[in-house]
């Protein structure tokens, strides 16, 4: 199972959305959009999990592709040095 970084999502976009999006290219195992807790909109990025074949063609197939008017960003997600987190 591969964790895949998603970046540059518009405010509108629904996990719906990002779950066909990344159907053609195989199974969604989980999916997190990271939301704002007041206005309730998408923060422009999220995580899914893949298969390791089928999260390299959605890579492969998605990264600078065009949504909802933005150019998306799909990566491998990379771990924070020291495993901390931003605050």
């Amino acid at each position: 199972m591969k964790k895949i970084f998603i970046g540059n999502l518009p405010s509108s976009t629904s996990e719906n959305d990002i779950q066909m999006l990344f159907a053609e290219f195989g199974t969604v195992r989980t999916l997190k959009l990271v939301m704002d807790l007041f206005s309730g909109q998408c923060k422009g990025f999220g995580f899914i999990e893949m298969e390791g074949h089928e999260a390299r063609a959605a890579i492969a197939g998605l990264n600078g592709r065009e949504f909802n008017g933005n150019l998306l960003k799909v990566n491998f997600e990379t771990p924070r040095p020291n495993g901390r987190r931003r605050r």
